[in-house]
């Protein structure tokens, strides 16, 4: 006989076999014993966490001759059927490779027939969000009102997906992703039936590597035990089959960050690498050491919610002790990011090595928690005594750069030029256009032989306005002999200072009074 994987092997037959999902499995019981039975289920939650278990024994239960306090008997006929698959009162449809409205038209064929056996003619369809837009459009009318012998039960990992009018039609069952506790509780029960010896704290790390689901725990132990058939099952040898890391490398990778050894954290990662450690793996593991370091200091009475034992507790609460808050919560931020981006990575290892550098190197970020980490960097040094260097070499100097003296005006400013600025604002506005956008940028100031000169900071405007001089000095000499009497030539310049025009130079406008021009 060929072997049975253990999650088909041990799939609950009954109820009370079904472990996590106590709130759905105590409402279904009930229905049955009290005959409130609906005509339409939606089980959501996500993979291995039951749901087309849970499916067959309500099929079963509704159709067993003898059920016991709302649970199938399983040795009636109707029960055994159902359970080796062979019975025409249980149709089980793919809704992934059956999508079409030609198959939903099918069912609603085949449901105007009575069953052969039993009381209910179950319908469950996996992944019903799979279904195109015209088969649910289909479904819908037999789904509202189907016979009284006729019950849909329809499964789903994606409930955000089926159109509100399907959900509408049916009572909703969320199915919760199942506990470590739980998890590790059933796969020891279940190794002690199969008398295959597990430390537990490999258990425990093969629960929490199910993500809250019980298939996909027993699918990884069952591996396990295939690649050490025979032998005692240890916690080294789970992390060497699964390609996972010891938390004591975690410890080592962080030390390393925290002393901003880019170098160090490499190499650690290259002896995984050879190690053959599975890198989205340690993404996730190195992710969840984050988070337990955050909760240690988030509260004193956290232990209960780590899932780690005593000696490692006590190494994760000095390394908490190490790392502010802040700093922990940007780690996990790009940690975070990182393991949605290596699932569909082609080269993950380059991919990490950017995300430890980062983490080393927070001057290359220009976030708020970068720059937090950077002045924690910073004030830890000087607290040792290091000299902190600009860029360059130089150091630092905390006073600002002070702008060059301005230049000294004559005592007397020319009558001409006073006209001028006095004026200054009614002279744009009647020039208008680009050329006044352009003036109104420039500083006026006085030249060394008593002429008004235009400062420029915008290379722009000073190409426009020395491209076109002739065009703009014709203009404003004549607005300029329009509001002054005379004709004058207004010279412009670049502001060549390193410093900004306003700091460069002395403004006429500071020191002239002038008319203010309102504009409508």
């Amino acid at each position: 006989m060929s072997y049975t994987a253990l999650y088909r092997k041990f799939r609950p037959q009954e109820f009370d076999d079904v472990k996590g999902q106590d709130h759905i499995v105590t409402t279904l019981k009930n229905q049955i014993k009290a005959d409130r039975i609906g005509h339409a289920y939606l089980f959501c939650g996500t993979r291995g966490t039951g749901k087309t278990t849970v499916a067959k024994i309500f099929a079963k239960a509704v159709n067993c001759e003898a059920p016991v306090e709302g649970s199938p008997c399983g040795e009636c006929p109707a029960c055994k059927a159902i359970a080796a698959g062979t019975s025409m009162n249980v149709i089980e449809i793919d809704a992934a490779s059956n999508n079409g409205v030609d198959n939903i038209r099918q069912i609603r064929e085949e449901v105007t027939y009575r069953p052969t056996e039993g009381k209910y003619k179950v319908y469950i369809i996996d992944e019903v969000h799979m279904l195109s837009i015209g088969a649910f459009n289909a479904l819908l009318k037999t789904l509202e009102e189907p016979p009284s012998y006729v019950i849909f039960i329809l499964a789903t990992t994606e409930a955000h997906k089926i159109p509100i009018t399907i959900l509408s039609r049916c009572q909703r069952y969320d199915f919760h992703r199942i506990s470590i506790d739980t998890i590790a509780d059933r796969l020891s029960e279940l190794m002690k039936e199969e008398q295959v010896e597990v430390e537990e704290k490999a258990i425990r790390y093969v629960a929490k590597a199910g993500d809250g689901s019980m298939r996909d725990a027993l699918s990884l132990l069952d591996q396990c035990i295939a690649f050490y058939l025979g032998q005692k099952l240890t916690y080294d040898h789970v992390l060497e089959v699964l390609g996972a890391v010891d938390t004591e490398v975690f410890s080592r990778l962080l030390r390393c960050i925290l002393a901003s050894d880019a170098t160090g954290a490499i190499g650690i990662l290259e002896e995984l690498v050879v190690e053959g450690r599975e890198l989205g793996q340690l993404v996730n593991d190195f992710t969840w050491y984050l988070r337990n370091l955050l909760l240690l200091q988030s509260s004193d009475n956290m232990e209960e919610v780590l899932d780690i034992s005593s000696d490692n507790l006590v190494a994760l609460k000095e390394e908490a002790a190490m790392v502010k808050p802040e700093v922990l919560m940007r780690f996990i931020r790009i940690f975070s990011e990182l393991s949605n981006q290596v699932k569909y990575a082609a080269q993950k290892r380059i991919l990490i090595e950017i995300a430890l550098i980062k983490l080393c190197r927070p001057q290359m970020e220009e976030n708020y928690d970068a720059l937090i980490h950077r002045i924690e960097e910073l004030e830890h040094r000087l607290e040792n005594g290091v000299v902190v260097q600009a860029q360059g070499g130089a150091v630092a100097s905390s006073a600002p750069t002070a702008p060059p003296p301005k230049q000294e005006l004559p005592k007397a400013i020319p009558e001409d030029v006073q006209n001028v600025i006095k004026n200054w604002q009614r002279i744009l506005s009647a020039i208008g256009g680009i050329t006044k956008t352009y003036l109104a940028k420039g500083i006026p100031t006085l030249g060394n032989n008593g002429e008004l000169v235009l400062v420029y900071d915008d290379p722009n405007a000073y190409e426009y306005l020395s491209g076109n001089r002739a065009d703009c000095n014709e203009e404003l000499k004549k607005q300029i002999a329009g509001f002054c009497g005379k004709e004058m030539e207004i010279s412009v310049r670049k502001n060549e200072s390193g410093h900004s025009a306003k700091n460069a130079v002395v403004d006429l406008r500071d020191i002239i009074p002038f008319d203010i021009e309102i504009e409508d």
